[in-house]
């Protein structure tokens, strides 16, 4: 089973970070980062959940919304990264419909990086 707890853990200590920062840091960009941020983790879900569709791009709800949508984006494509690196599909790796582990990795690894630089050009 693939361990997805660095991308959560960054994840929940960016969005922490988001809830508690003040108004004001928020609207010097660290909300916009962050919505920046939601928007992408939550296409690289959608494309891994739903190859063929074309991915739906979260709404701005406001700075005060953007922490939990950054959780909740960042927690689906956990979520999808364990499926598809699940060993009930090893069969459809097999065939070529489902990416490798190698590369469900190096997907997770990415979206780590992405979290800890957004976080850091946020300034939270």
């Amino acid at each position: 089973m693939l361990d997805t707890t660095p991308l959560t853990a960054a994840v929940d200590r960016f969005a922490d970070r988001l809830r508690a920062a003040p108004q004001s840091r928020l609207q010097r960009g660290a909300a916009a980062e962050g919505l920046a941020l939601a928007r992408e983790l939550a296409v690289r879900a959608q494309r891994i959940e739903e190859p063929e569709a074309q991915p739906r791009i979260m709404p701005d709800a406001g700075a005060f919304a953007v922490a939990d949508q950054l959780a909740v984006a960042g927690h689906d494509l956990a979520g999808a990264l364990e499926m598809v690196a699940a060993p009930e599909m090893a069969g459809a790796r097999e065939r070529g419909t489902a990416p490798s582990v190698e590369a469900v990795e190096a997907e997770l690894d990415e979206a780590v990086k992405l979290v800890k630089a957004a976080a850091a050009r946020a300034g939270v």
